[in-house]
């Protein structure tokens, strides 16, 4: 991971989870953390308009599948800088806390991320 990236998820970790008043469990990101994430998904949500016009203008299908390929990788970017951060943050909070139920749900988690 680059400097800044990891800056960005040591940043993000700083703060702590929590359940808001209704019960729903909560996280706060730093505001560089967060706009880090929302750079990479406009990045990432241009991409897709970008292949909605290959398809529309009939483009190779091997050049789509490789934008394709491009924005999955993109996607799961994204997903490890969250998971580090809800590591690093959130679940050793609660495990710290004792709800060791978080580990469950942390490898559901992953194996989603999986797949």
């Amino acid at each position: 991971m680059s400097t800044s990236k990891q800056e960005q998820t040591e940043k993000s970790c700083e703060a702590d989870c929590h359940s808001s008043a209704s019960g729903e469990r909560m996280s706060h990101h730093s505001a560089d953390f967060k706009n880090g994430l929302n750079t990479r998904l406009n990045r990432i949500e241009g991409q897709i308009r970008g292949i909605k016009g290959m398809i529309e203008r009939d483009t190779y299908c091997d050049d789509v599948l490789n934008q394709l390929a491009a924005v999955q990788a993109a996607l799961n970017g994204v997903g490890k800088m969250l998971l580090e951060g809800h590591m690093k943050s959130c679940i050793v909070e609660r495990i710290e806390a004792g709800e060791h139920e978080v580990i469950d749900e942390l490898l559901i988690t992953v194996n989603k991320l999986m797949k």
